[in-house]
This record gives structure tokens, C-alpha cells and sequence, in this order.
């Protein structure tokens, strides 16, 4: 896929959780709109994973158009790919507010309109509210536009306390180990099944109870995974994980599947083709790719 045009393709799930997907006749899609961490990585050596940056999109059980997005990097500017000519209504949870994960925000067309609908949830710090957070990044000199620029009707919210009810789904919010500001981790849940979005942790600082209980035993897993276990300095000196750190959790934590995410903006789709090489785990292993699109729902 080109940096512009992401290609989508559907991840075939194994015969026991297609038989489980069948059981309940339907279920939640993520869609991966981009895969990268720290910038986006453009050129032909990232073209089979992509370059963008983290976004996820949720579409809900029975539904063919997202209302929850998991981040905001450049991979959101795909999102009318999958709405057509139609707005965005819902909500985007903010894991934390490194230029990755919200860049894309003034770049969307699905969302910046005059019929558009965003509750924008914004790991609130320091006494800040979700507002000013944002306008530290989106404002002059460093942006033309401030929050209010934004077409459409705009809500900026702190990331909700615990578990709560948004779009349809049960979402639970918990404070995760990362460096250079707060950053949240996601439980999503419904009927059919759950997940967890990790996409900029270090397990290796410490895994704490709320943190566990966010990945107990979820269909699928997100996890970073920038770094290998060569790279373990570099992994902690940014506060993210190793692909073994994100096993390790995966395999501790039961879950059903594990995503590989938030790839390094430099290693190229010949190196991510080998990423999970010697590595051992009992959980099933997937390297995200730009475009892919994942079944949740339960295995047995």
C-alpha cells in the first residue's frame, strides 16, 4: 500500500475462532489504519506494513462504519476509506499526547467537517484540561489552527475514570508505564468478545495490578513492540517494549492472540518479516500491517 492509499486486507483467523465468530453470527472489526510509532516512515522498503502512524479503528458489532478510534496519527487520514462520504460520529480515545498518536488529527477530512461528531478524550495532567492539552501541539507557532478551528461538533474530554459506556462498547481506562507523559492503556469489551490496546508501554519498568487487569485474558492484544531484544537500551531509554517484553505479558496475561504494534519508523517490511524469528510463545502471533483488518470475538 502507498503512504496515501492504504489496501485493505482481512486477517484470516484460525478455524476455532472462526467458529466462534460464527457462533455469535457477528462481531467487532479493528481496523488498522496505521502501525508505526515515533514518525511515519514513507519510501518502498515500508510499503507491505505501512508508514503511518497509530490509529485503530473499532467498528461495532453489526455496523460497517467505526464510531471509536484508538488514536490519532497519521494513519487516521485513511479513515473516509471506510465511510465513504460520510462524516465521522463518535469517539477517539488519545493513549497519550506524543506527536504520533495525534498528528493526524487536522489532516482528516472525515472528521474535520461541518457535519461531524468527536468526542475527543484527552489523557488529562498537571491540573491541564483536555483543551489546552491539545493546543500546546495545535495552535501558532507550531500549528495556523487552534482546537476550535476544527470543522464540525467538537468535545474535549478527559480520558473517563475506570470502566465506562462509550459507543456501545465497555471501556475500561488505566495509567500504564511510558515515558514523557501520562499515558493510558484500553480494555474494550462487548458481547461478542474483547481486546486491549497497549500501544506505547514498557513492561520491563513494572506491570501493575490495573495494567494486568486491562489484558486479563482478552481476544486480542495490541502491544507495542518497536524494539527487539538487541535494541533492550533503546527500548528503555524511550519507555516501550521489546517484542519479547510483549509476549512475555501476552502469554502471562492468557490471551487469545497478540498483535505486534507500534513498529520502528526504520525497520523495513524485510526486518518485520522476520520480527517474531526465535522468539517462543504460546499465544498466536500477528505483525500488524497497515490495512489489516481483525475479527474479535471469543475461541471457545
Amino acid at each position: 500500500m502507498s503512504q496515501g492509499h492504504a489496501r485493505w486486507e482481512t486477517f484470516i483467523p484460525t478455524r476455532t475462532i472462526q467458529r466462534a465468530c460464527l457462533h455469535y453470527l457477528r462481531h467487532v472489526d479493528l481496523v488498522l489504519l496505521g502501525v508505526r510509532g515515533s514518525t511515519p516512515a514513507p519510501g518502498p522498503g515500508f510499503v507491505r506494513y505501512g508508514g503511518h502512524t497509530s490509529c485503530v479503528a473499532v467498528v461495532p458489532t453489526g455496523a460497517t462504519a467505526p464510531t471509536l478510534l484508538l488514536d490519532a496519527g497519521t494513519g487516521i487520514g485513511s479513515l473516509g476509506l471506510l465511510l465513504g462520504q460520510e462524516p465521522f460520529r463518535g469517539s477517539i480515545l488519545l493513549s497519550h499526547l506524543h506527536w504520533d498518536h495525534v498528528q493526524g488529527l487536522p489532516f482528516c477530512r472525515a472528521v474535520d467537517r461541518d457535519d461531524s461528531r468527536v468526542d475527543l478524550h484527552v489523557p488529562v495532567q498537571d491540573g491541564v484540561s483536555a483543551r489546552d492539552l491539545l493546543a500546546r501541539m495545535l495552535s501558532p507557532p507550531s500549528f495556523p489552527i487552534e482546537p476550535e478551528g476544527l470543522l464540525g461538533r467538537w468535545r474535549f474530554l478527559g480520558t473517563p475514570d475506570g470502566t465506562v459506556s462509550l459507543e456501545g462498547f465497555e471501556v475500561t481506562a488505566a495509567e500504564i508505564e511510558h515515558k514523557g507523559g501520562r499515558t493510558m492503556g484500553f480494555r474494550v469489551a462487548d458481547a461478542a468478545g474483547s481486546f486491549a490496546y497497549l500501544p506505547d508501554h514498557a513492561p520491563a519498568r513494572g506491570v501493575s495490578a490495573q495494567t494486568r487487569a486491562l489484558v486479563e485474558g482478552v481476544d486480542v492484544l495490541l502491544h507495542d513492540a518497536q524494539f527487539t531484544e538487541d535494541e533492550r537500551s533503546l527500548a528503555g531509554d524511550y519507555g516501550h517494549a521489546t517484542v519479547q517484553d510483549a509476549v512475555a505479558l501476552a502469554d502471562d496475561a492468557g490471551v487469545g492472540r497478540l498483535v505486534l504494534f507500534h513498529h520502528s519508523p526504520v525497520r523495513t517490511d524485510a526486518q518485520l518479516d522476520r520480527i517474531t524469528d526465535g522468539v517462543s510463545a504460546r499465544v498466536p502471533l500477528l505483525t500488524a500491517r497497515e490495512g489489516m483488518r481483525i475479527p474479535v470475538c471469543r475461541a471457545g
